[in-house]
């Protein structure tokens, strides 16, 4: 047994198990809800505001998910707690409500989503946690971030997250360093989360050659299951068609 298995028992619901077309939006309480219910396992995003509150949201700016065109960063929560999420009654909730409404009910993996100074929203995340009984883990494309919280936090599973970048605006240095996950031998993740679409990877390979556990995302339709879908210990998934048709075919309680 390692500290991570539990991340590896059902697939993981990416932002909470939502819905455009029944009008539940992405890391909203009801995406989370739904998620209890079926007996998911939530993935969820995390981003600290100006005023020190933690709310569940995934983009930098508010615009896509709320029409409102600010930087998250920038906000307090007063300013953006009416706001609708994807045109529906549901709004941003603070990450303690999440906490609540879960309780331990199904394992949460929380993406940290930050380009703040390395150790504030981390800090406020791991406060936040201090008392939460139910099983968690940490996951952040930065990897000072995962040594912040090997150094702080050692106790506290922790993940990469990474691809190929291919289309994301960086340095090339930076990509290569990234992509290639060539810090992991510093910050010692107790799990890798992989973008399936650019598998394969020899760094990966070699990781769970050595035992190492290693996620797969996002799966979002019946035909990503055909993507080296067998390499990968979990899938992190939209569409629920698509985690029915992968636990029928995958034990991923042994994988």
């Amino acid at each position: 047994m390692t500290k991570v298995d539990f991340l590896k028992n059902r697939p993981i619901a990416h932002r909470g198990l939502f819905n455009k077309e029944e009008k539940i939006p992405e890391n909203s309480i009801i995406a989370f809800k739904r998620a209890i219910e079926k007996d998911y396992p939530i993935e969820l995003d995390v981003h600290l505001l100006k005023d020190g509150k933690l709310v569940v949201f995934h983009d930098d700016n508010l615009l896509r998910m709320t029409g409102v065109n600010r930087k998250i960063k920038e906000c307090n929560f007063n300013e953006i707690k009416e706001l609708k999420l994807d045109n529906t009654g549901y709004k941003i909730p603070l990450f303690k409500d999440v906490l609540e409404l879960v309780s331990g009910k199904v394992p949460l993996l929380i993406e940290i989503k930050s380009d703040r100074k390395v150790g504030e929203t981390e800090k406020v995340l791991l406060e936040s946690l201090k008392d939460y009984k139910g099983e968690f883990a940490i996951q952040s494309f930065n990897p000072i971030s995962l040594k912040w919280l090997k150094d702080n936090f050692p106790k506290v599973p922790r993940g990469q997250l990474a691809s190929r970048f291919k289309n994301d605006k960086m340095c090339l240095l930076r990509k290569l360093f990234l992509k290639n996950m060539f810090l992991n031998f510093i910050t010692k993740p107790d799990f890798i989360s992989y973008s399936i679409n650019d598998f394969p990877n020899k760094k990966l390979e070699k990781f769970k050659k050595n035992g190492g556990l290693i996620l797969g995302w996002t799966v979002k339709k019946v035909s990503d299951l055909e993507k080296n879908i067998e390499f990968f210990c979990n899938i992190i998934f939209e569409n629920e068609a698509v985690s029915q048709l992968y636990q029928g075919k995958h034990d991923t309680g042994k994988s």
